[in-house]
Order: C-alpha cells, then sequence, then structure tokens
C-alpha cells in the first residue's frame, strides 16, 4: 500500500507539536533543577547546623565500641557470655546526581522540497490514461498490454480505487510526488526523530525527579521546611537531642572505661548498651 503524503499543514502542524514537547520538556527540566537545588542548599543547611555535633557523636560511638569490645573479650576469657551488638553500618547520605547532558537534536534537512498534496481520483485517472491508453501506444504486444492495464485503471476508478491507481503509477515509473503528494520524506523523518529524542529525554527527567523525590534527605527538608513554616525551629530541635545523646555517650563512656575490674559490673553494662541498641533483651 503507498505511504501516506504529508501536507505543508500537516508538517506544520508536526513542527508545533515537536516545539509543545520541547516546551514541556524544558518545564520539566527547570523543575528538576529547581527540586536538585532546594535540596542541595538544604544539605548545605542540615550539614552546618548539625554535621559538627554528628562526627562528635559519631566519635563517641566508635570510643564505645572500642571499650565494648575490649571489654566482652575480657570477660569471655572468664568464662562470661555476654551479648555483643553487632557494629552499625555507616550510613552516607546518597549523592544528588545532575541530570546528564542531553543528546542535542540534529539540525532539519535545508534545500528544496516538495510537499504537495496529494493529486485528486480524477487526475490520477488521467494520468494512468496517458500512460496506459491503448490508442497511445504501438500496435503488437505492447499495445495489448495497455489494453490490459487500462480495464485495470478503468475499474479502479469507477470503485474509487485510489490506491489501486497508485500502484500502477508507481510500478510505471511515475515520480512519487505525482502520485502520492509531495512526502518531504527527510523533514517527516526529521520531525519523528525528533520527537523520539525529545520524548526519551523527558522519560529520563520524571525518573531523576522520581529519584530526587524519594530521597530521605528531600522527605526531611519537605518536613523542616513544613515545621519552620509553622513557627518551628526543627533544626534547634534535632541539634539538642544530639547534644543530649552526646552527653548521655560520654557518660556511658566513663562508666564502661572504669568496670573492666568487676565482672559484674561489666556484664550488667554491656547488657544494658545491648539493649539500648537493640531495643530488645539479650536472648
Amino acid at each position: 500500500m503507498a505511504s501516506m503524503a504529508i501536507t505543508r499543514h500537516e508538517l506544520s502542524r508536526r513542527r508545533e507539536q515537536l516545539q509543545d514537547l520541547q516546551r514541556y520538556l524544558a518545564v520539566l527540566e527547570a523543575d528538576h533543577d529547581g527540586a536538585r537545588a532546594k535540596l542541595l542548599g538544604f544539605r548545605q543547611r542540615y550539614l552546618e547546623a548539625l554535621g559538627p555535633l554528628m562526627r562528635e557523636l559519631d566519635e563517641l560511638e566508635a570510643q564505645l565500641r572500642q571499650a565494648t569490645s575490649l571489654l566482652a573479650e575480657t570477660l569471655q576469657r572468664q568464662g562470661v557470655e555476654v551479648p555483643v551488638p553487632a557494629q552499625p553500618r555507616v550510613k552516607a547520605w546518597p549523592e544528588i546526581p545532575a541530570l546528564p547532558d542531553a543528546t542535542p537534536l540534529p539540525p532539519e534537512p535545508t534545500g528544496p522540497m516538495t510537499d504537495l498534496p496529494p493529486p485528486s481520483l480524477k487526475t490520477l485517472y488521467r494520468r494512468a490514461a496517458m500512460r496506459f491508453h491503448p490508442d497511445l501506444a504501438p500496435s503488437g504486444p505492447e499495445r495489448e498490454v495497455c489494453e490490459q492495464r487500462m480495464m485495470v485503471v478503468n475499474e479502479a476508478y469507477e470503485a474509487g480505487d485510489r490506491s489501486r491507481l497508485e500502484a500502477l503509477l508507481l510500478a510505471a515509473g511515475e515520480l512519487p510526488e505525482r502520485v502520492i503528494g509531495g512526502p518531504a520524506d527527510a523533514v517527516r523523518a526529521w520531525i519523528g526523530l525528533c520527537e523520539h529524542m525529545v520524548q526519551g529525554r523527558i522519560r529520563i527527567v520524571q525518573a531523576q525527579m522520581a529519584v530526587l523525590q524519594a530521597q530521605q534527605m528531600h522527605e526531611l527538608r519537605v518536613a523542616v521546611e513544613r515545621a519552620e513554616a509553622g513557627g518551628m525551629k526543627p533544626l534547634e530541635i534535632m541539634a539538642n537531642r544530639l547534644r543530649a545523646q552526646i552527653a548521655e555517650r560520654r557518660q556511658e563512656l566513663y562508666i564502661g572505661e572504669r568496670v573492666g575490674a568487676d565482672a559484674g559490673l561489666a556484664a550488667d553494662f554491656l547488657r544494658r548498651r545491648y539493649e539500648r541498641m537493640t531495643g530488645r533483651g539479650p536472648q
């Protein structure tokens, strides 16, 4: 079946659709970049407010782990089994990646192009008649072939079978633009490729936005900003909690470094620490 022609109007419409896609993509990219900038800014503010306290707490936890390991080893040599919690894995904030660079769209084809609308059925019939009418053919086998083809042409015209007339003319060597209209194939293919590339980029941006919104830091930012909008100071509250934890760990470390001489006190200390870290009593 012959391919559909594309008219000047259709090319304009396809260009407008491509421009709409590009505008939509630009909005998505701007939204993504804005969300990423907010996330980076909040992370910086969060680390400036809480980073030193978190590092201090981590250092105390590391000293506690070392102290409790030594206590546990000492007690085990004495035949006292005590629960020792597994060392927690250090959680690192995930990266906040930027969008990958977009592949530039190829340049639009240039040069003269035919983009005529398809000829009417009557015009196709006339062109077929000029090619296949027996009166225009020499006598002999060629004339007989023209008579048979002309019969097919008449039947197709009477039935309104445009595709059959197109197929006959194209097979006879008629120029495609004179049969199905100017296809402007280069521009049509370019628009199709650009649409495919832009749609692919849209999917990438949407996926990256979903990654941003799934990050714990994003959820924390939303919660903090909502609280701040309500007049609260959540970062100060978090800082005070960290200070309280630091004070507790210092006291715990002080005790842990001094109970080694008493096996009962050391075992009780390790059990309490196990319960605090795991949220359950020893098995």
